[in-house]
C-alpha cells in the first residue's frame, strides 16, 4: 500500500466560497482507480490558520504515480497553488 498524505496551509485572503470549491475538487480527486481511501478535512486546530488535510491511500506506487500524472490531479494542484501552501508525505507501508 502506497501513503500520501498532504498538509495545505490556505492564505488568509482566500473565501470561504472559494475554500469550499478547493475542498469539493479535492474530494473528487480522490474517486479515481486504485485509490483505496481517500479524506479531505479542514484541522480542527485552528491556531495556525486553515489547514485542509488530505490523505490518500492507494494500492502501490504505481497506482499512485498514474493517479498524480492524471488530468484531475493536474487541475486541483494548478487550483490549489493559487489558494495555499502545503507540505507533503508519500511513503509505503507494509499492508499485512
Amino acid at each position: 500500500m502506497f501513503r500520501h498524505v498532504v498538509l495545505f496551509r490556505v492564505r488568509d485572503t482566500v473565501t470561504d466560497p472559494e475554500l469550499s470549491a478547493a475542498i469539493d475538487e479535492l474530494r473528487a480527486v480522490g474517486r479515481a482507480p486504485g485509490v483505496t481511501a481517500w479524506a479531505i478535512e479542514m484541522s480542527l486546530d485552528t491556531r495556525k490558520g486553515r489547514i485542509i488535510v488530505e490523505d490518500g491511500s492507494f494500492v502501490d506506487l504505481s497506482a499512485f504515480e498514474t493517479w498524480r500524472a492524471g488530468d484531475a490531479h493536474e487541475r486541483v494542484a494548478e487550483r490549489m497553488a493559487g489558494l495555499a501552501d502545503w507540505w507533503v508525505g508519500d511513503w509505503e507501508t507494509d499492508a499485512r
